[in-house]
């Protein structure tokens, strides 16, 4: 229905949902997250699924579904500050996946091929692919790092709510919408009612948030921006990260000056320290950088994009994993072999083991091998420290380490997205 009526607002969607859409959303909402503020977990709401389930249906399509506030918790970021999130109940997080799915079934039809983030077989290394292929073979050199402040909580209301009338006006979908945005957070005992932002925690909270910026970025970018430039451009966006190139600094600057005024326009602002005009130009002599540009790289997405040589010399994008990524990769090791140093060798391995291909299918990029190595090399180096902590007797040196080392080893490097290497051959 939606890709026969691109366009045109829906207002019969909620029929679709029943039991068998249901169970599928509980199938794929994660059972492994913190419970919400009433405590219960995945198991609990299993031991009676189907009468659950039947239960949240009647309340969702009746109206008697009450969105309960996320408990909120923070954890810290790189830059020392705290990021603020929210926890839903399993139950709320299972109705969030239901109407979530009836509105990506109708926004796939929908939203640009420059945006990759929280998208059905889209990914990180897609945005990433598309963005270094840009850069190196269509020379979009003038890079536009965009940084938005606070956006998820930035969200005006009023201006989602106008987004979404364009699309949908079923009762039943907007209701449970509207309910979301106004269930407020619960932090130590006090519940705070929200104006402003998206449902922190929950799947609904991406979607919502893809479905404002692609009116008020992607859409202006390429009906409005992109016909009244003279050179070539690209856009990149993965939820609120996104990256614009340009083959020449004027397009650059002339979007900038007016990339502030649109993002305000709608209730949210760049932040001044973070966006800027990146000359990415491969070939400069020291000290030839453009005056109206900051520093000779950037990151996206946790790597960063450097030039560098191919294997057959010639100038190639690299991307390598960040300072500040790298550095909270290897302490979230120190944390956890710290405060599980007691455990037996086995299970510190297993679970060492599992931290760093997680670190690998991720930052296991074609051309990030000294950093990936030197990942490696720091695990095996606080491990051997926490283990010569284990008590005073138990000093573990080198050469005993090496033996664990033999009987446990570690996962080896590995570059899961080569496709960085593979792009050299491209012409």
């Amino acid at each position: 229905m939606a890709r026969t009526k691109r366009g045109t607002a829906l207002y019969s969607l909620h029929h679709v949902i029943d039991l068998e859409w249901m169970l599928e959303a509980y199938r794929l909402t994660r059972k492994d997250g913190a419970p919400g503020i009433d405590g219960v977990t995945a198991a609990d709401y299993e031991a009676n699924l189907e009468a659950n389930l039947l239960n949240l249906l009647e309340r969702i399509k009746s109206g008697r579904y009450q969105a309960p506030p996320v408990r909120r918790a923070y954890i810290p970021k790189a830059d020392g500050s705290q990021r603020m999130l929210g926890i839903p109940t399993f139950e709320d997080k299972v109705a969030q996946r239901a109407v979530t799915m009836v509105l990506e079934a109708i926004y796939e039809q929908d939203f640009l091929p420059c945006s990759y983030g929280f998208r059905p077989g889209r990914s990180a290394h897609q945005a990433l692919n598309s963005l270094r292929y840009a850069i190196w073979s269509k020379r979009l050199y003038w890079v536009l790092d965009i940084d938005i402040r606070k956006y998820f909580d930035s969200i005006s209301h009023t201006h989602l709510r106008t987004f979404v009338d364009q699309r949908v006006t079923d009762g039943v979908i907007r209701r449970m919408i509207d309910k979301w945005l106004k269930a407020g957070a619960v932090e130590d005992g006090l519940l705070h009612r929200t104006t402003e932002g998206t449902p922190q925690g929950g799947v609904i909270s991406p979607c919502l948030s893809n479905i404002f910026l692609h009116y008020v970025l992607d859409e202006w970018f390429e009906t409005q921006v992109r016909p009244r430039l003279v050179g070539n451009c690209t856009l990149v966006r993965f939820a609120d990260d996104a990256v614009m190139a340009f083959d020449n600094i004027v397009d650059a600057q002339r979007v900038l000056a007016v990339l502030g005024k649109r993002l305000a326009r709608f209730g949210l602002m760049l932040h001044p320290d973070k966006t800027r005009l990146v000359d990415f130009r491969p070939r400069r002599a020291e000290g030839t950088r453009h005056p109206d540009t900051g520093g000779t790289s950037f990151d996206f997405l946790g790597l960063t994009h450097v030039w560098g040589r191919s294997r057959q010399g010639k100038h190639m994008v690299r991307q390598i994993t960040a300072k500040g990524r790298f550095a909270r990769a290897v302490a979230a090791v120190n944390d956890w072999c710290r405060s599980n140093r007691h455990r037996p060798i086995r299970d510190q391995h297993r679970h060492l083991s599992s931290m760093m291909r997680g670190h690998f299918a991720y930052y296991g990029v074609g051309g990030n091998g000294r950093r990936l190595r030197w990942f490696a090399h720091q695990v095996v180096r606080v491990w051997q420290k926490w283990l010569s902590r284990r008590d005073r007797q138990s000093v573990v040196r080198w050469a005993r380490l090496n033996e664990i080392l033999k009987r446990h080893p570690l996962p080896p490097v590995r570059v899961v997205h080569p496709y960085a290497a593979v792009s050299e051959a491209l012409p």
